[in-house]
Formats: C-alpha cells, structure tokens, sequence
C-alpha cells in the first residue's frame, strides 16, 4: 500500500515507519523537520508539511491508500488541547480534499470505558495526561459523525509508555470501548506491538468507523 504518515518523528509514529516499512509498505512521512529522519531508506519518502494548512496538506496526501496520523503538537504544550483538535480536524478535512480513502488516527486511552465511566474523567486520572487525553476523547466524538470518511481510531492501552520493554512480541487481544486487561489485571502494551496491531488494521480493515483498542 501507499501511506502517508503524519507524526512520523514521535515515539508512537517512529513504531509505525518502521513497522510499515519492513511490511513493505510504501510509506510517504509528512513530518515539520524532515532532518530528523534519516535518508535513503527503501520505499520512504520524507517530505516537509503543516498539518495546520489543510489545502497544501491535501496536495501532500493525494494519491496514497491511507492516512495513518500519529499526530500529536507534543505533551508539554500549554495550549494542547486546542492544538491537538485543530490539528485533527485539519488532517481529517485534508484527507477527504484529496480524496483519500481511508484515515486510520491513533488517539489516547483516556477515551475507554470501565464501568460506563470514560478513564480520562477519574480523579485519578494524571493531570499532566490531561489536556491531551480530553482532546483526544472530544476529537472521537467529532469523528464519530463522519459518515463519509471511512476512518478508524484507535486506543492504546493504559498503560504504553517507553518503560515497556517486551518489545515486538506480534500478539496482542482486541476490544472495542473498554481497555483490554490481563489476568494480572493490567492493560498494557509496548510500542512495538502497538504498531503491530495498528498495521493488522491497515491491512485487514476490520473496524471500519470504528474505535479499536489492543493490549496483552
């Protein structure tokens, strides 16, 4: 398949280049600095984009299979909430400009369910996750109204952070609305496997307009 890849640099986006790749996917990476990602590499094209301009972004994104957005303005950011939903809207109004089929976006946890209670809204929630797991949940809301688009979003388990060390292991469960827990009663999941089970998606396309989620 051809891919356009939004996010490319991040922790999350870097598993997805690198999975694609060695599946064999042509993959295009629409990244603000293409310095940080290293040249010459078999079927990576490496171009230089805004996801806040949505007419040149769609010029970008013309002719691929799919848009896979790991995008994210970064967790430190003080307006991120703001940031991160004009940022998604833009990748979603410019994949349907170009005519793109299909728009796969890797949100956030705090959008799942226990007990009818989404986890973003608990007192226990980390204030610092905070902004960027609310605007991850509201962006699910939007996306869920659009019924042109077939697009797909996905939920990494609670607990997916670079501390996770089984690295790729190719096994993952699926659910849909609530975190997948073991029997140790832990949702987790590295990176790796993150994009293992994102790249199965691409490939398989299981959960059109849908929300998927996937730990061990």
């Amino acid at each position: 398949m051809k891919l356009a890849l939004l996010g490319a640099t991040g922790f999350v986006g870097t598993a997805l280049l690198h999975e694609s790749l060695t599946r064999g996917h042509h993959v295009t990476a629409i990244v603000r600095d293409p310095a940080r990602l290293p040249a010459g590499r078999d079927h990576l094209t490496v171009v230089a984009g805004d996801v806040n301009q949505p007419a040149p972004l769609a010029r970008q994104l013309a002719g691929h299979d799919l848009v896979l957005s790991a995008y994210n303005p970064g967790w430190g950011r003080p307006d991120l909430y703001p940031e991160f939903l004009a940022g998604s809207r833009a990748i979603e109004q410019a994949t349907a400009q170009a005519g793109v089929p299909r728009l796969l976006v890797i949100g956030g946890a705090g959008s799942l369910f226990i007990d009818g209670h989404q986890v973003v809204d608990s007192p226990q929630f980390p204030a610092e996750y905070k902004q960027g797991a609310s605007a991850a949940r509201d962006y699910l809301g939007e996306l869920r109204q659009n019924t042109q688009l077939d697009w797909t979003f996905f939920s990494p388990a609670l607990e997916m952070h670079p501390g996770i060390a089984t690295g790729r292991t190719g096994h993952y469960r699926l659910d849909t609305e609530s975190p997948v827990f073991n029997e140790a009663g832990r949702s987790y999941l590295s990176v790796q496997d993150l994009a293992v089970a994102v790249l199965d998606e691409v490939e398989q396309a299981r959960y059109p307009r849908q929300r998927f989620t996937a730990a061990y």
